[in-house]
């Protein structure tokens, strides 16, 4: 999926960056520092209005087939909650050179990092792998540590992914249609760590949010960086339903697999979870 023109402004964009980690961090998923954002976008932008300080930088990953490609980042140790006050001294923007191997971070003279996210090479494979599956001329990845579903992914049973699912999705009907690929499970990686980096391209290629074991959880999307905000949200609702569950001695039932069915069927979701 492309998104179309007129395309979405600069200032438009630092906007939605904000109000997506407001959000993560008004549900508890983005303690201090925690959490990331990136955002590529295949159009040309001129930063140095808002960013015009740049310097060179070494690329995590080599990436020639994207020379030119311009992504916001978040900075390292930056609150996702205060972007939406100062966006330009949070964020990044970061132009890919032609040989792929460096880039050009631009900055704001009020700038409070030292570098962009550490985990910025898990970011970019995704973005990478979206761009070359799907064409895409926009996507954007969120990371964020939503704490029932990083406390669920500590316990065995819920490291199987399709446990993980049938116990989440079925305690709203919105749910298998927010999230009709399911939820992804990759076992634990070290943060910013190449094993993370790839088990998370793997994952993403199938599902929109994917669960870091014992970590916390990455979503994509082609078309809104709310819109991966909201897949988390969804998928921490969903985990928090199922901490009731656990804490009230799982009284609760759920929606059964006949009511899911239905609702796929209602609702046109394809789904092969259920």
């Amino acid at each position: 999926m492309a998104i179309e023109t007129p395309y979405p402004e600069l200032e438009e964009l630092l906007t939605l960056v904000g109000e997506a980690g407001r959000r993560l961090s008004e549900m508890d998923a983005s303690e201090g520092a925690a959490g990331n954002i990136s955002v590529f976008m295949g159009w040309p932008i001129d930063p140095r209005p808002r960013f015009p300080l740049v310097e060179t930088i070494e690329m995590p990953l080599p990436m020639p087939e994207l020379a030119g490609a311009s992504f916001l980042v978040s900075g390292s140790g930056r609150r996702l909650r205060e972007i939406i006050q100062d966006p330009a001294a949070n964020l990044g923007f970061v132009v890919v050179d032609g040989e792929g191997k460096t880039g050009f971070l631009y900055t704001s003279p009020r700038r409070l990092f030292a570098r962009v996210t550490s985990e910025f090479n898990s970011h970019l494979a995704v973005h990478r792998d979206q761009i070359g599956t799907t064409g895409t001329n926009f996507h954007t990845v969120v990371h964020a540590h939503p704490p029932h579903l990083t406390y669920l992914s500590h316990i065995p049973r819920y490291q199987d992914q399709t446990y993980l699912n049938r116990h989440l999705l079925r305690w709203q009907p919105e749910l298998i249609v927010n999230l009709p690929e399911g939820i992804g499970f990759v076992p634990f990686q070290v943060p910013g760590s190449p094993g993370l980096m790839h088990a998370t391209l793997e994952a993403l290629r199938t599902q929109r949010v994917v669960v870091w074991a014992k970590h916390g959880v990455v979503a994509r999307s082609d078309t809104s960086v709310k819109r991966a905000s909201d897949r988390i949200e969804y998928a921490e609702t969903a985990a928090h339903y199922e901490y009731w569950n656990l804490a009230s001695q799982e009284q609760g039932e759920g929606l059964s697999v006949e009511e899911i069915r239905a609702i796929c069927r209602d609702f046109n979701v394809q789904q092969c979870i259920f």
